[in-house]
């Protein structure tokens, strides 16, 4: 069995509504190249500093503001000690503004012109930079991204697609677990980003290719800046050379993702579709003893029945 360090992150929050930005609102963001190159174990990363007001709510909620924008910011089990001890911090401080160390979560949708949404994940804090720590080596709204430079299908901004590091452990997890908990573990997170003049073009799947001249994305490792209001990030420099070859990782097959989308539709309660003229095509008993006082209908009146030689018992 897998150690309880393996559980995939459980959120208890649901996603509020984010503010939408106008046009005079929207940040500039200077994404010209820039090289710094580090000689670092090739992996799959997605980590960063952001400093904001944090606000626990009674229903269970927690959100942080950067700026005029607030957003969600979740906690898995494995982070429960940090989120007790932030919160305590800020009720011994008064000190809702916080320097937080999150995981980057986008949240797209089926359709693609239905804008993605960014929500973060409680990592740690840090109440002084520490220079051998993600937070010391990171300015504020900085990330150190690593995956597959690509377009998904359901977002018109290509992303960092961010998949499960492989491991002998992890996948004796993945052998043993259901299909819903092993497509959760093995959920890829797809960070929007904005790179002017990339030298990788991210890759795009063309239906009309065949799968030997499709090609396949680069592996990129980069830092790049969050840019609220907008909901993406901005490269800012490279840190290692770009990859034609991913590390391995874990991925969900197509067979798992199908049989956890299948229970899921099973599960679904039926609703009543209209007919086409816009009422129910059943009406419920309940509904028809309650028409707002209405007079009930009349019953029509049954013909006597004929004698039974003379009736049709056969027809």
């Amino acid at each position: 069995m897998a150690s309880a360090e393996l559980t995939p992150p459980e959120s208890t929050q649901a996603v509020p509504t984010l503010e939408t930005p106008s046009d005079e609102e929207q940040v500039n963001v200077d994404t010209s190249s820039k090289t710094e190159i580090e000689s670092t174990a090739a992996i799959f990363q997605a980590v960063g500093v952001i400093t904001g007001s944090v606000n626990f709510s009674s229903d269970g909620q927690s959100t942080v503001t950067i700026g005029s924008y607030e957003y969600p910011l979740f906690y898995s089990k494995r982070q429960w000690d940090v989120l007790n001890a932030l919160n305590k911090e800020i009720e011994n401080t008064g000190n809702h503004n916080q320097r937080l160390v999150v995981y980057p979560k986008a949240i797209h949708f089926p359709r693609r012109e239905q804008p993605h949404r960014i929500a973060f994940q409680l990592v740690g804090f840090d109440r002084g930079r520490k220079l051998d720590a993600v937070s010391g080596e990171l300015e504020d709204l900085e990330f150190k991204l690593s995956g597959l430079w690509q377009f998904i299908p359901v977002c018109s901004t290509p992303c960092i697609s961010v998949f499960r590091n492989f491991s002998d452990e992890r996948l004796e997890f993945i052998k043993q677990a259901e299909p819903a908990r092993k497509v959760k573990f093995m959920k890829a997170s797809h960070i929007p980003l904005l790179w002017k003049d990339a030298p990788i073009n991210p890759f795009r799947f063309n239906p009309k290719l065949e799968k030997e001249q499709q090609g396949r994305a680069v592996f990129v490792t980069l830092k790049a800046k969050f840019l609220p209001g907008r909901d993406v990030f901005g490269f800012v420099a490279l840190t290692a050379l770009p990859k034609d070859s991913a590390p391995r990782f874990l991925k969900a097959s197509k067979i798992d993702k199908a049989t956890v989308q299948l229970a899921a539709q099973k599960s679904k309660p039926r609703v009543q579709q209209p007919s086409k003229k816009g009422k129910p095509r059943v009406q419920l008993a309940s509904q028809k003893d309650n028409l707002g006082g209405s007079n009930p209908k009349p019953q029509p009146i049954l013909k006597k029945k004929p004698p039974l030689g003379e009736s049709e018992i056969d027809k």
